[in-house]
C-alpha cells in the first residue's frame, strides 16, 4: 500500500505560520519581568529629596559651603558603584559605605571613616525607602496591564528591605504576582544565575516572557542572553540602544499598544 505524498504547500504555509508566531511584535506574552528602580519607581528623583534631607538633618552643612559638590559627587560614585555591583565586582557592604566616603572627602574637615559613612548610608536608605514618587504613567500602566491578566514579577538588584517598603510607599506592591530580588537570586541581573532563579520561582516560559527594564547593561542584555523578549524603556531617546532591541518605548504608557 503506498503512502501518501506529504502536500509541500500546506507544509511551507504551517512553517510559514509558526515563524510568524514567533515574532516578537505577534507573540502572546503571558508573563512580563519589570524592573522597578527608575522604571516604575523614581529612584532618581526620590533619592534627590532624600540627599536633601540628608543633608540637613546630619549638619553636612558645616563641612560644604555649597551643597552641589557633595550631591555632584554623590552621584558620580552611586553610578560607578551600582554599575560595578551589578556585575558583581563589589559586595552590598562596599557599596553601602564607599558611595558616601569618596563625596564626604570633598566636605572641608570632614573625616569620613567606615563608622561614619555606615551611619550615613542607613540614614539615607531609611529616608529613601519611605518616598513614594514613581515614574510617569506607573500605576495607569499597572492597571491596564493587570486587567489584561498578565503575571508580573518585579525583578531588581535593590536591597531586600529597602525594595519592600518602597513598592508600599508607591502603592505598587499589589500588582505584583511575585518579587525577585537579587539578594535571594544569589546573584545580580544580568547574570544568568539571576534569570534562572526568576524562572525557577515564576514558572514563566521564556518563550513567553517580556522584560520590561530602563538600564539597557543589566535589564535588557541579561534577558537578551538568558532568550527573553526585550521591551527598552529608554527614557533619554536622543542616545539610541546598542543593540536591536525587540521594543523601544520613551513612556511607560506607550507600552499598552504593545501589550
Amino acid at each position: 500500500m503506498n503512502c501518501p505524498m506529504p502536500d509541500v504547500m500546506n507544509i511551507l504555509q504551517m512553517q510559514k505560520m509558526n515563524n510568524k508566531q514567533q515574532s516578537p511584535s505577534t507573540i502572546r506574552f503571558t508573563d512580563l519581568f519589570i524592573d522597578f528602580d527608575d522604571t516604575l519607581y523614581d529612584t532618581h528623583g526620590n533619592a534627590q529629596i532624600a540627599l536633601q534631607e540628608l543633608f540637613d538633618q546630619m549638619e553636612f552643612g558645616r563641612w560644604f559651603a555649597q551643597p552641589a559638590v557633595f550631591f555632584d559627587e554623590y552621584w558620580k560614585a552611586n553610578i560607578d558603584l551600582w554599575t560595578r555591583y551589578s556585575r558583581g565586582e563589589i559586595t552590598r557592604e562596599y557599596l553601602i559605605i564607599e558611595r558616601f566616603r569618596k563625596p564626604l572627602s570633598f566636605g572641608n574637615g570632614c573625616d569620613p571613616d567606615e563608622d561614619l559613612c555606615r551611619a550615613v548610608g542607613d540614614k539615607f536608605l531609611e529616608l529613601c525607602a519611605d518616598k513614594p514618587g514613581v515614574v510617569d504613567g506607573a500605576h495607569q500602566l499597572m492597571e491596564y496591564l493587570k486587567a489584561k491578566g498578565y503575571k508580573m514579577h518585579m525583578c531588581s538588584n535593590g536591597f531586600h528591605e529597602v525594595q519592600y517598603r518602597k513598592l508600599k510607599a508607591s502603592r505598587l506592591y499589589d500588582f505584583f504576582d511575585n518579587i525577585i530580588l537579587s539578594e535571594d537570586a544569589g546573584s545580580n541581573k544580568p547574570s544568568a544565575q539571576f534569570f534562572d532563579y526568576a524562572f525557577k520561582v515564576t514558572n514563566a516560559n521564556p518563550a513567553t516572557t517580556l522584560m520590561i527594564g530602563d538600564n539597557f547593561q543589566t535589564d535588557i542584555l541579561g534577558a537578551k542572553r538568558a532568550g527573553i523578549a526585550t521591551a527598552f524603556f529608554n527614557r533619554f531617546p536622543d542616545y539610541p540602544p546598542p543593540e536591536a532591541v525587540d521594543f523601544e518605548v520613551h513612556s511607560l504608557l506607550e507600552l499598552t499598544t504593545i501589550l
